[in-house]
């Protein structure tokens, strides 16, 4: 009976190339690269060896992704620290950081992302990566059923005090003509409240089909945006405070009904129990199509420091 290699990124380094193991060699390399065709053929692609220094970055990141895109309507907290560069998800280290896709809550996500090791941690974090097809098959028909329809994100914004993020930090202007010009585009629903509160639902899907490929993955964050994840007692003592949907971030089925815990939760451990974790060493590069594969991060000691940027 014939076996199946399970998936995992393609990793390259300079000797499998034929060049220097510096950033100008892998520029190179990415200039000549056929990287649209590449990352439908292996979904991820890490670069190690090269040994690339902050200060080559930059160069870098330009031969892959030229025009890129800010982080707006991102829900997770992040350090801008260049021309649309941001530190990754800034979550404490002992916390895992499930699978997801990003920003696929959004009407406008982005189809490739640059993950940057400035600074490996001293032990685990790992960025674990998963096939959306893998982990969509990996879920049980009921669940898979039940979020046929898609799913319904809300969010509750601030306007500079509160708890969560504030409407400024997540679409990086002060400007609420500029925020209601975005949203008016995204098919999203919005609301300004009272103390300069913003309130958004956005519908989603919860699969989409990759029109390169014809491949169906699962696509949504509705286990992040669950109060289930964020464990019994923090989900506990937030009910005692606030309901549901006045949370900074809930997120319902797309008719309003209420997603059960267990799915949500069968959702995270699976897209983890079925991920490739990725290690890092100072200087790897890491590219992923935002569509076909998911991420997250596994917890850490020491300091971490690993950057990103994205665009469609």
């Amino acid at each position: 009976m014939a076996t199946t290699t399970p998936w995992a990124p393609k990793v390259i380094r300079p000797e499998d190339i034929g060049t220097d193991a510096s950033g100008a060699g892998l520029k190179e390399h990415l200039h000549s690269l056929d990287l649209e065709a590449m990352l439908v053929e292996h979904k991820a692609l890490v670069w190690r060896g090269f040994g690339i220094a902050r200060a080559e970055f930059d160069a870098v990141v330009d031969a892959l992704l030229p025009t890129r895109w800010a982080y707006r309507h991102g829900n997770s907290p992040r350090t801008k620290v260049g021309d649309n560069i941001y530190t990754s998800t800034e979550y404490p280290a002992e916390h895992t950081i499930s699978m997801h896709n990003e920003l696929s809550y959004a009407k406008r996500y982005p189809s490739r992302l640059v993950f940057y090791c400035e600074q490996a941690a001293a032990t685990g974090g790992a960025t674990p990566v998963v096939d959306g097809a893998a982990w969509l098959a990996a879920l049980d028909d009921e669940v898979r059923e039940a979020y046929r329809g898609g799913v319904r994100y809300r969010q509750n914004l601030h306007g500079g005090h509160g708890f969560g993020k504030s409407w400024q930090e997540t679409f990086e202007t002060d400007d609420r003509a500029e925020v209601e010009q975005f949203l008016a585009g995204t098919g999203a629903e919005w609301e300004w409240r009272d103390d300069d509160r913003l309130r958004i639902e956005q519908p989603g899907p919860s699969t989409v089909v990759d029109p390169r490929t014809g491949t169906e993955v699962w696509f949504n964050q509705s286990d992040q945006w669950h109060a289930a994840s964020l464990g019994d007692e923090t989900a506990k003592a937030l009910a005692a405070i606030m309901a549901e949907e006045d949370m900074p971030q809930s997120v319902a089925f797309a008719d309003g009904s209420p997603i059960p815990a267990e799915y949500v939760i069968q959702v995270r451990d699976r897209g983890l129990a079925t991920a490739v974790d990725v290690d890092w060493a100072q200087g790897d590069l890491m590219v992923i199509d935002n569509v076909l594969t998911g991420h997250g991060r596994r917890p850490f000691t020491g300091q971490r420091r690993v950057l990103v940027a994205m665009a469609g």
